[in-house]
């Protein structure tokens, strides 16, 4: 899966400490807000997507117990939810907070605040979606997040207006489940209508991105709108999960290794340039050597360059946790594997920028990333939140892993 992201508030109160997924970071900075100046108070927003993010998730509460003793640690997020007794009998633990009761002020015994700003940033994260009412076998985050539901469009605008006022220059559209946004409002719009809405409303608006995104619910619009319009970013991650059509199968997964060799097919017939990322399992239960090898082979086959590979781990709970395990070892090299894998793609992707005039976003850590998410150097003392034109001369002048 890659490393957890983990970003966190600096030593003042309040510290918000991020785990796991874009939904989450985006999360923490709504909570932040609610905070405003509550106190003393430590929050994890926690992952429970896999057993080593439950871990993780331990570790961070005692780390922060640790640089915070005085302090009131509060746990919300999905290991809140799906570990909730093993995580309310730490001893650092003075509360949990329901998943999906953390974006209410009432949760955390503070006041409402009329509509705070968000702090600026370069890049903002707009949670439009939220839950999941799929059943993959070996997913636990429905358990967490519950079921699927939207923000309707004027509710989206209002976010997007919020975040450009403070001098955002790139809007991440992100949710468990982004593609299946806006089943449940009136007149079930799809996802290609609300990421048209936000271009119509904000022509200034010259980059907008979106999350993780399953494949098969790409609807007509939100297709063209990918291959063919310069704001929206020509970066698309799948949630592919595997490569072999009978672990697929078994994952209750509703597309075929064919569903994606088609889609992105078509969109490199459209936007040549466009990077490719998918989340990929090792070592899902009855996954053979004949499996794995096709897991590996749909990485040069889709020229995925950014791939996040998750371990298998039984998640408590799922049908997946009774289905016949593959032991640890193999799941460890069969996902070393597959990393190096990528890291070959990812590496032929940034030779293919090389002496490419990219248009990139700066950040606050001496780089930026380009429309294709590739992460470049940038010249010393640049101000965050500028869009640059940079030429890299090689990979290793220029263009960072």
């Amino acid at each position: 899966m890659g490393r957890l992201r983990v970003s966190a508030a600096a030593l003042a109160s309040p510290r918000v400490i991020s785990l796991g997924c874009r939904l989450n970071i985006a999360e923490s900075e709504r909570i932040r807000d609610l905070l405003g100046d509550s106190g003393d108070v430590v929050v994890i927003n926690s992952c429970a997507v896999t057993a080593e993010a439950v871990r993780q998730t331990r570790q961070a509460i005692r780390r922060a117990r640790r640089e915070r003793p005085d302090a009131r640690l509060l746990v919300t997020g999905c290991a809140a939810e799906v570990e909730r007794a093993g995580l309310s009998a730490m001893a650092e633990v003075d509360g949990l907070i329901p998943n999906a009761a953390k974006l209410d002020a009432r949760a955390w015994n503070v006041p409402e605040r009329a509509a705070p700003l968000p702090p600026a940033r370069t890049r903002a994260f707009i949670a439009v979606q939220n839950g999941c009412d799929h059943a993959c076998t070996f997913c636990v985050i429905p358990q967490g997040r519950g079921a699927s539901r939207s923000l309707p469009v004027a509710a989206v605008l209002a976010e997007v207006e919020r975040h450009l006022d403070q001098g955002a220059a790139e809007v991440v559209l992100t949710g468990v489940d982004l593609t299946s946004w806006g089943h449940d409002l009136p007149g079930a719009p799809r996802l290609g209508a609300l990421v048209q809405a936000v271009l119509d409303a904000f022509p200034m608006l010259t980059r907008l991105r979106l999350s993780s995104v399953d494949g098969v619910e790409i609807d007509p619009l939100l297709f063209d709108l990918v291959a063919g319009e310069e704001r929206v970013m020509p970066h698309l991650h799948l949630s592919l999960q595997h490569g072999a059509d009978l672990i697929l199968k078994r994952m209750k997964r509703r597309h075929l290794r064919r569903d994606a060799l088609d889609l992105v097919a078509r969109l490199k017939a459209r936007r040549p340039g466009i990077a490719v990322g998918a989340d990929l399992i090792a070592g899902f239960p009855t996954e053979t050597p004949a499996h794995h090898a096709d897991n590996r082979a749909v990485i040069a086959d889709l020229a995925i360059a950014h791939g996040h590979i998750f371990p298998y781990s039984p998640r408590p709970g799922t049908p997946a946790s009774r289905m016949p395990q593959i032991d640890k070892a193999t799941i460890r090299q069969r996902a070393a594997e597959l990393r190096a894998d990528v890291a070959r793609e990812h590496t032929a992707f940034l030779q293919s920028l090389v002496g490419r005039p990219l248009h990139v976003l700066t950040e606050r850590d001496g780089s930026g990333y380009s429309p294709e998410f590739a992460r470049v150097a940038l010249p010393a003392n640049t101000p965050a939140g500028m869009i640059m034109t940079i030429t890299p001369t090689s990979v290793t002048e220029g263009l960072l892993q």
